[in-house]
């Protein structure tokens, strides 16, 4: 019988004293015939119990959530103390249509000047297609989404007929795509375009609804438990505002991985380097926003699943504020930790995106009691003021807690250069039980997927998941409701520990991930893959915004030695999106160049 360990109150927990702990998680890195077995001996009755049991015991799970008397009460979903308003911001009508909000996030952009975005110079060095760049070459004439839909078609075949399979998209049809073209080019003929948003190609995780394509969550047969009738709430905005919707993006089966690996349709690759993993669980998302076909992608973000592929892929992924989105229409719609956010090649790109499908639920409205949304006005005088302002928390420890200092040094540089052009102020900070707080999102996304996967277990359809869906949900079984309850209990010490931080900096700076994208072992294409340790470097960082709900976003800053991107990280207040993406556009500017083409990009707009 474990020792109790009792915790202070948390007004008492002296931060002085807190020491930071390394984590190495103890877990067996299996692929191929050694991966079954192990699944095997989890599911069996006895031996599966006591392997479990081991691997909990050594990863300090029972200590912290068994012999831990937690002094605080459970808090079940975040609950957020009122926020300082935002300067320099533009307030948006939550409930009006997409297309105003959109319009309004338009006018906060910096201006827009053709000549310099529309170059035809192949000496200067790669960029992104913006989504301006796209309307502006429609407007001119210059190109029609129906000419952008055929050469996406293009691409999309050349990349399906790839050996061994690596799809982008798992649901796909060529001829809704070009009748969606059309419908944009015939508005733009007759000077009837919908938004700036018009004919812009957008990618949709499957597990968000987008009618009428099924949503199988990256398995083989949820659609036929799940049949789709209606686009997700988030969809629908998109397409209000004249997208063209692309078809379903492929994904880590369930979101339950954070590598992408998914053996039932073939693995997504990292356009950077096709050898590698792109990161999950938003795998097709990141990968087809990062190789050029679409500019912008919608993805879901329980634990990282935004954010980690587009730091693996060297582009923007935002999470909001939970309950900043409607979840409605998603497979992940009751959870306490996830959201529906974008993928996107640049921060402008986000924002437009963002003003589209921002809108919190009717009951999250109640629950929650959101602040307006807002967005930082990029254009006015006060902007370069409102940089200067802002406080950012750095914990120094955690922050060089990488796989490879290539990470920390980069990201330490954008600290620096954001201090020398904007006057930003770096703040020591330092955040108490880093480890409870993993344990803690473990067990609240854990236990609430395996509430919704309950009818289908108990249907024997487990066998029908892959085996690292398996091995997780092992693992999430053994979860008990007194675990679930301690996990809410550390929820709210750390919620409290949080917002005292925030009294003192606006912002709170990571690496994205403690790693860059990991090489993809050849055998675990077939069977899968469990390799928690690459897993623990890739969430390093991830969990404080899924498990107190709050605001992140992913921005890419440069590249290690071996050339793949890295990603810095910024948490913010409740609600306070305009506050990261404020500073996402000025860390943007400054590692504008030198920007590497991914080697897997297909330039679909200028047909290159």
């Amino acid at each position: 019988m474990g020792k109790k360990k009792v915790m202070l109150p948390t007004s008492e927990v002296d931060l002085s004293t807190v020491k930071y702990q390394y984590d190495k998680i103890e877990a067996p890195h299996l692929t191929g015939f050694w991966l079954k077995l192990f699944v095997k001996l989890l599911e069996a009755p006895v031996i599966g119990s006591l392997i479990i049991s081991y691997l909990k015991k050594e990863n300090k799970m029972v200590e912290i959530l068994k012999n831990t008397v937690i002094p605080e009460a459970p808090m079940f979903k975040p609950e957020f103390p009122p926020q300082e308003p935002e300067a320099g911001v533009v307030l948006l009508e939550e409930d009006g249509k997409p297309v105003a909000r959109v319009e309004l996030a338009l006018k906060c952009l910096p201006d827009y000047d053709p000549a310099k975005n529309w170059s035809s110079d192949t000496s200067a060095s790669f960029r992104y297609w913006k989504i301006r760049d796209y309307a502006y070459a429609y407007r001119s004439k210059l190109t029609t989404p129906s000419i952008v839909a055929e050469r996406f078609i293009l691409a999309m075949d050349e990349n399906n007929y790839k050996k061994p399979l690596a799809p982008l998209l798992i649901s796909y049809d060529p001829e809704h795509i070009r009748k969606q073209a059309a419908a944009s080019t015939q508005r733009f003929e007759e000077g009837k375009s919908l938004s700036i948003l018009d004919g812009i190609f957008v990618a949709i995780k499957d597990d968000i609804d987008c009618y009428p394509h099924p949503s199988k969550g990256g398995t083989t047969f949820f659609h036929e438990i799940r049949p789709v009738e209606e686009d997700a709430a988030s969809v629908s905005r998109l397409r209000s505002c004249g997208v063209v919707l692309v078809g379903k993006a492929n994904m880590h089966e369930l979101g339950l991985g954070t590598t992408g690996n998914n053996p039932n349709y073939g693995t997504a690759r990292n356009p950077h380097d096709p050898k590698r993993y792109t990161g999950g669980s938003s795998s097709g998302p990141a990968a087809i926003v990062s190789s050029g076909l679409c500019s912008a992608a919608l993805g879901t973000d329980g634990g990282g699943s935004i954010r980690i592929p587009s730091s693996l892929c060297g582009v923007v992924g935002l999470k909001s504020t939970y309950g900043r989105t409607d979840m409605t229409g998603s497979l992940c719609d009751s959870g306490t930790v996830e959201i529906i956010g974008a993928i996107t090649s640049t921060v402008e790109d986000a924002i437009l995106v963002y003003a589209a499908i921002l809108g919190s639920s009717i009951a999250d409205k109640i629950a929650l009691k959101p602040s307006l949304p807002c967005l930082p006005s990029l254009s006015s005088h006060e902007n370069s003021s409102a940089l200067e302002s802002i406080r950012l928390g750095k914990y120094t420890e955690w922050f060089n807690d990488v796989f490879s200092t290539d990470i920390s040094e980069k990201c330490e540089d954008v600290l620096n250069r954001l201090s020398e052009t904007y006057g930003c102020r770096t703040v020591e900070i330092v955040i108490p039980e880093l480890r409870e707080m993993r344990t803690a999102h473990l067990v609240s996304i854990g236990s609430e997927v395996l509430s919704g996967l309950n009818p289908e277990l108990e249907d024997g359809k487990a066998e029908k998941f892959t085996c690292d869906t398996r091995t997780n949900l092992a693992l999430f079984r053994s979860f008990t409701a007194s675990d679930y309850v301690a996990a809410q209990c550390l929820r709210r010490r750390i919620m409290y520990f949080h917002m005292e931080i925030f009294k003192n900096v606006d912002v709170i700076v990571t690496p994205t991930t403690g790693m860059t994208a990991p090489l993809i072992p050849s055998n675990a294409l077939k069977s899968g893959e469990t390799d928690l340790q690459v897993t623990g470097n890739l969430m390093r960082f991830i969990a404080t915004a899924n498990l107190l709900g709050l605001p992140a976003i992913s921005v890419p800053v440069g590249y290690d030695e071996q050339g793949l991107p890295v990603g810095l990280q910024l948490i913010g207040r409740p609600w306070c999106e305009a506050t990261i993406l404020r500073l996402a556009a000025a860390i943007e500017e400054l590692c504008a160049s030198p920007k590497k083409k991914p080697l897997q990009f297909y330039d679909i707009l200028k047909g290159n």
